[in-house]
């Protein structure tokens, strides 16, 4: 009988991974496959917080991001109780099973109080993806050091910042970069567009964005139809399954205009084929970048988390909303936020991006020197490598 291999002798691999919204569960489940490639024939296990991408790739889930959804200052307290006794138990968890290593994925305000509870028991702690500290709260960098073996940072210029406080910070590179890379080498599908133009609206990820912002988007889409003369047609990919139930839920409360099909994922496909998109703030908008889909920016949350945000941010660099206009360091996505929020706002900038004017090709140019910016750095797998020689 052969000897076993030295990796299937070894004990499994245990690593608790904590992606507390759509877009951390997306990088997550990427980073998963990139770590069994580097730890051929030993097991891993994983279990944590996450999503369905998560889920796809065999991490047991204690909470779905779903669950975790909060949107502005209102929801959070609503939710309070909730997160501490999602907290709670992460941590006993850990102590319990003895994790090799914690990996958190953005989220900051939550995944820094997991990190320092369980790096307090011992286990090595890596955060992926910097926070925005070089845009506001640069205080936060000595809590990050002190909660956090390694940072994994996605700008080349975030690593720096850290050098004073002795955190080993690497530059490994946007998630985004590699996986829209790989979206454009797919076979692109077939989605439901009718007529001339095509237009994504993406409201979303979180339930209160979703209830926040697709009404107003659909009442845009309405204008925009009347506009074009029906010859258009749109389409919403809902990142889970739930989320496609509530958004189908607010159609059939505020009907959308006549050709308009919700998909299950597929958001870059979706953005690669459209000619045009309105996209609520967050990762969607750097996705549409990297696609190439001309798109406007919008976004509402109360008064109570405005105004918070506004103090919270006085004084700080915080000058735009959106990832692709903080990345230029200029207003190149038109950003609808608040009050400016409206259907007749939203429904002539899209109106204005279908056309061959020079505002749709200054966006695009703009886009070229954003992609350009975050070079082709596949952040997943330089990530992979780091957390693979934390481990040894």
């Amino acid at each position: 009988m052969a000897d076993p291999s030295p990796s299937s002798a070894l004990p499994p691999l245990r690593i608790m991974m904590a992606a507390g919204e759509v877009s951390g569960d997306m990088y997550g489940g990427a980073l998963i496959r990139a770590l069994r490639r580097r730890f051929p024939g030993r097991r891993l296990e994983i279990c944590g917080i996450g999503g369905d991408a998560m889920r796809a790739e065999g991490a047991e889930l204690l909470y779905h991001t779903d669950d975790l959804g909060a949107m502005g200052l209102t929801d959070v307290l609503k939710k309070l109780g909730f997160f501490k006794r999602v907290l709670r138990e992460l941590v006993e968890r850990a102590a319990e099973w003895k994790p090799d290593v914690l990996v958190t994925l953005d989220y900051y305000s939550f995944n820094i109080a997991l990190a320092e509870r369980v790096h307090a028991l011992g286990v090595r702690t890596v955060q992926y993806i910097s926070p925005k500290v070089w845009v506001w709260r640069k205080g936060r960098i000595r809590r990050i050091a002190r909660a956090f073996d390694l940072l994994l940072c996605i700008f080349p210029f975030e690593p720096a910042l850290y050098e004073p406080v002795g955190l080993r910070a690497l530059y490994v590179g946007h998630p985004l970069v590699g996986q829209a890379a790989a979206t454009r080498a797919e076979t692109p599908p077939a989605l439901p567009w009718r007529g001339r133009d095509r237009i994504a609206i993406l409201p979303g990820s979180r339930a209160g964005e979703i209830r926040a912002i697709l009404p107003t988007f659909l009442k845009a889409a309405r204008q925009i139809q009347a506009a074009r003369g029906g010859d258009c047609s749109f389409v919403l990919p809902a990142p889970t399954p739930a989320m496609r139930a509530l958004a189908e839920q607010i159609v059939s409360r505020c009907p959308g205009p006549t050709h308009l099909a919700i998909v299950e994922g597929g958001a870059r496909h979706v953005m690669a084929q459209a000619h045009a998109a309105m996209i609520a703030s967050g990762t969607a908008t750097l996705e549409a970048c990297l696609m190439d889909c001309p798109a406007v920016l919008a976004y509402r949350v109360s008064l109570a988390t405005e105004l918070l945000m506004r103090l919270i941010t006085l004084g700080g660099k915080l000058r735009f909303a959106g990832l692709v206009n903080i990345i230029a360091g200029r207003l190149v996505m038109t950003e609808l936020l608040q009050r400016r929020f409206t259907p007749e706002a939203t429904a002539a900038e899209v109106l204005a991006l279908l056309e061959a004017t020079p505002r749709r090709k200054a966006l695009r140019d703009a886009y070229a020197e954003v992609r350009a910016a975050l070079g082709d750095h596949d952040g997943t797998e330089t990530a992979a490598d780091a957390i693979a020689g934390l481990l040894g």
